[in-house]
């Protein structure tokens, strides 16, 4: 599956790893939301609730709470899903392809300051997948401040995550 656009150092963040799980088991845990649940948020966060709409405009939404019990909702709407190859999808648009307001307004489901859309390819390899991850951003100084977050250290904990739920399902 060829990339959505050209890497970009100044502006994508990408984790990429090949991991000992099928590419339908990765598949499934991206898109089952009760699923998705148990492994997308690194521990001690969780993901609290999930709304999956897998189709292109549909809504991509979860909720995050601190270990503090504090809670953040995130929304996004998908731009690409191909079963078992790629999703992508944004912070910058709702379901529907609605703009959402900027991030730094009070919306009540923004928890950051920039948009960023996700580019996740998957290629089988046997009972392995290759992996991507990658976090495009529109500047660099929303670049930089995803990967100051933790963007490496906490994406690749809930991958870790994900294989683990992963070999738990059918």
């Amino acid at each position: 599956m060829a990339s959505m656009a050209t890497f970009d150092p100044q502006l994508d963040l990408v984790l990429e790893r090949t991991i000992d799980v099928p590419v339908h088991l990765v598949w499934k845990a991206w898109t089952t939301p009760e699923l998705l649940k148990k492994w997308f948020t690194p521990a001690p966060w969780q993901t609290v609730d999930c709304e999956i709409d897998l189709r292109p405009g549909g809504a991509f939404r979860t909720v995050m709470q601190s270990p503090d019990g504090a809670k953040f909702p995130n929304v996004g709407c998908y731009l690409a899903v191909v079963p078992n190859q790629n999703l992508v999808w944004t912070s910058a648009l709702g379901p529907g392809y609605r703009p959402l307001p900027g991030p730094t307004e009070s919306t009540g489901t923004a928890t950051l300051s920039f948009n960023f859309t996700v580019s996740l390819e998957l290629t089988a390899d046997g009972n392995r997948t290759k992996y991507v991850a990658r976090a495009m951003h529109g500047d660099a100084a929303a670049c930089q401040q995803h990967a100051a977050m933790g963007f490496a250290e906490g994406w690749g904990a809930a991958l870790d995550q994900l294989i683990a739920v992963a070999t738990t399902i059918a």
